[in-house]
């Protein structure tokens, strides 16, 4: 039995199909499956069902892909435990963002990242929350940025900071005239929101749902982007809700519009989230370590209530 091999079962387990397995792996299929059979044979089991479409794991054949899943782990932290001895800061570094953190957070960063390590090779992927973790815990990814908590055995999580909601509203809305919001005063119907899948909108619902329960099926109008609801708040289609940072760009003209919230101001909390395995804890640190540096000048607010993105029904 090698690591080899138990990688291969995992990638089949994933993929459920030989050849597709066989590409993300970077083998031939023969070589993929040879190497399965090997490892059936002498286990004397059959780890797959392959009359079935697509491949299903036979019953000990789950069991076995748990144990490797650790296995596996635990060999990947071998190497990385020499990197940590060696104070090495270096090679592929996956990392996945959620939309609406992705446009105003990496800017901030990424430079200032790739400048003091440069011996990291840095691959960055724009994720939802549900695949990010999905990712995380296939090991697809070493790490994610997203708005926490997620109540996640699977799942650390160290945050980066809270990030205060402001309020967008058009001059033609019953909040204009008012210099702060307050969550009391907000009416889900007539906030224009984020489409499904964006945590964004998860966080709004929750502000609003404990004085408008009744208004979740009344949602009219939702965007894939803020900077559509933004030009559809200013045409007077309804207010909306935006990140703090994602203000700081808006012109003089839109920045009348703002309206903070009254203290504590809603928030949500951005953190970086990784497997419990807590693989290459090194890049991890060094990630955090750039990113706390570039946002406690930009951000940093300490009166907030988090906002849960759990879609708690």
């Amino acid at each position: 039995m090698t690591i080899t091999q138990l990688k291969y079962v995992l990638s089949v387990a994933e993929y459920q199909n030989f050849t597709i397995a066989a590409e993300h792996s970077f083998v031939t299929q023969p070589t993929l499956s040879m190497q399965i059979q090997k490892l059936e044979d002498e286990l004397d089991i059959k780890i797959f069902n392959r009359s079935k479409k697509p491949i299903e794991l036979t019953e000990v054949g789950k069991k076995i892909v748990e144990q490797a899943k650790v296995v596996v782990d635990e060999s990947n932290r071998i190497l990385d435990i020499v990197h940590q001895q060696k104070g090495y800061i270096g090679g592929e570094f996956k990392l996945g963002i959620i939309p609406t953190i992705m446009p105003t957070l990496l800017p901030m960063f990424l430079q200032n990242f790739t400048n003091k390590y440069p011996k990291v090779k840095l691959i960055i992927e724009e994720l939802t929350t549900e695949e990010m973790v999905r990712k995380l815990t296939d090991g697809h990814i070493d790490a994610a940025i997203a708005a926490t908590p997620l109540e996640n055995e699977a799942i650390k999580e160290k945050p980066l900071y809270y990030e205060p909601f402001i309020g967008l509203i058009p001059e033609n809305h019953r909040l204009f005239g008012n210099k702060q919001i307050n969550a009391d005063e907000l009416e889900v119907e007539d906030i224009l929101l984020l489409e499904d899948g964006h945590c964004f909108k998860d966080n709004i619902i929750n502000l609003c749902r404990n004085h408008k329960i009744d208004n979740k099926k009344r949602f009219q109008l939702e965007s894939g982007s803020f900077d559509t609801l933004i030009k559809l708040s200013k045409e007077g289609l309804g207010m909306t809700l935006l990140p703090y940072l994602h203000t700081l760009d808006l012109n003089d003209a839109d920045k009348k519009h703002l309206r903070e919230f009254t203290a504590p101001s809603p928030a949500r909390e951005v953190s970086i989230i990784y497997h419990k395995s807590q693989l290459k804890m090194q890049l991890i640190e060094a990630l955090k370590k750039t990113i706390d540096g570039v946002v406690r000048g930009a951000i940093s607010f300490s009166d907030v209530k988090i906002i849960s993105p759990l879609n708690k029904k």
